[in-house]
């Protein structure tokens, strides 16, 4: 077998000049260190791989699955087939997936190479947590789904830890008020019943205070889910007193931390949660916040055996191509790149909210008053009411996406409580977006907002 690490020396007798092949190998080294302290470390490496780097070592490792043997005589029912080599290039090479049938993160005998590209991935996933914010984090799990399904997952995992009997289980989840379908769905869809919290007004801001938390709970209660980062005006829930709150009274608690990586002021809220109480798992989006294709999720746990329970509860494999993404991800990244991205989205936010100030200011409006690392929100108190849902059209028209206009006479599902005072309108400064972004942004919103006017 072929030495990489060695080449040269199979060629001592070669025509070609030894100090030719020492440099030869010294550049073929240097290509190879990074795999080599990956394999070692197993951390985010500090400087981004190169595109080279990362598709090497995808396909080394999917050289290692089975469907790649070309001795093989195949004769299971399901043994990665495919009809076209363009499937190769969206599982990064993996086409048997990950895991086994009823445990997620388990070594696949038909995908030792998966396997190790899955470990790997997972020790990555708790390396992100870790580095940005959350050291108290023991154990990380990319899932190939996304946010929702992911809570599913998690609850169907802790639902009935505590109470196996039938007569005694727990089946009622406390949800502070957060206007998100999935939510709700993710609750339903693993058998147990939401119970809302509603909200308050604080100002500005939307929030669920603690003591109306408390005071929602009964017996039949078994779990908490709090939230994170969410649009204005819902301003992130009092982590810290729910934690305290959940290990009073022995509530499985679950914290969707959807975009929240983004943010310090988030995952700082996070960590202090954690070592003042219980936090069971943290939930985040792996495209929201890791610039990934849609389609998976990073659950991370202080706790190591909660981690394995998620994963043992998951039915059936899984694609790999939401694992391969969150690897490209990070090894293209870096914690350097990851670093520089979060720094220019603190500046793109202050930008946001600069430029919306000014246009506020041109229009008699003004900046709501809500804690939102990532989004800013203006009232549209002085925008005829028949006008609001038309500026929506005019800005999608000016291909500005992902604005949200609130009408007050409309449906108010999004902002997370009964008959919000005043209209307006919610831009966003999430990672990945350009300063070219946020400026071209806010001028087509003031020229929409003119043009309706006409």
């Amino acid at each position: 077998m072929v030495d990489i690490n060695d080449i040269k020396n199979y060629f001592n007798s070669s025509a070609i000049p030894a100090n030719m092949l020492n440099r030869g190998q010294l550049v073929l080294n240097t290509f190879l260190k990074p795999i080599k302290i990956l394999f070692e470390q197993k951390k985010i490496p500090d400087e981004p791989w190169t595109t080279e780097q990362i598709e090497f070592l995808l396909t080394m490792l999917s050289q290692m699955d089975t469907d790649k043997d070309s001795n093989a005589s195949q004769v299971g029912e399901r043994e990665a087939r495919i009809s076209s080599s363009l499937h190769l290039k969206i599982s990064g090479g993996f086409s048997h997936g990950v895991g086994r049938s009823g445990f997620l993160s388990a070594p696949q005998p038909k995908a030792p190479g998966g396997s190790i590209m899955y470990e790997l991935t997972n020790y990555l996933a708790r390396d992100i947590m870790r580095n940005f914010g959350t050291p108290n984090v023991k154990a990380a799990i990319i899932t190939p789904i996304a946010t929702g399904m992911s809570l599913a997952l998690t609850l169907s995992a802790l639902k009935f830890d505590e109470n196996r009997t039938n007569e005694n289980r727990r089946t009622t989840v406390l949800i502070p008020r957060l206007d998100h379908k999935s939510i709700i769905k993710a609750i339903d869809f693993v058998g147990l019943l939401p119970k809302i919290v509603e909200s308050k007004l604080f100002g500005d801001a939307v929030r669920i205070p603690i003591e109306d938390i408390e005071n929602a709970y009964n017996e039949e209660c078994f779990a908490i889910v709090s939230f994170t980062s969410f649009f204005p005006p819902r301003e992130s829930d009092a982590l810290k007193e729910i934690s305290k709150f959940a290990d009073q009274h022995e509530l499985v608690h679950i914290i969707v931390n959807a975009y929240g990586v983004q943010s310090i002021e988030w995952m700082k809220m996070i960590r202090s949660a954690i070592d003042a109480g219980r936090v069971d798992a943290i939930i985040q989006s792996t495209d929201k916040n890791f610039l990934t294709p849609v389609g998976g999720a990073l659950i991370a746990s202080p706790s190591k055996t909660i981690i394995e329970k998620i994963s043992r509860t998951y039915p059936g494999r899984a694609s790999a191509s939401p694992v391969v993404n969150f690897l490209i991800s990070m090894l293209s990244l870096g914690i350097n790149g990851y670093m520089e991205l979060l720094e220019k989205q603190k500046k793109n936010r202050s930008l946001l909210e600069r430029l919306l100030s000014q246009f506020a200011q041109k229009i008699n409006e003004r900046i709501l008053d809500v804690f939102n690392p990532v989004a800013v929100a203006m009232s549209l108190e002085h925008l005829e009411q028949n006008k609001l849902y038309a500026l929506g059209g005019a800005l999608y028209n000016l291909r500005v996406t992902g604005p949200r206009v609130y009408d007050p006479s409309q449906k108010q599902f999004g902002t997370c409580i009964n008959n919000y005072p005043i209209p307006y309108i919610v831009m966003n400064a999430a990672i990945g977006s350009t300063e070219h972004d946020i400026e071209r942004a806010v001028e087509r919103l003031e020229r929409a907002y003119y043009q309706i006017q006409e």
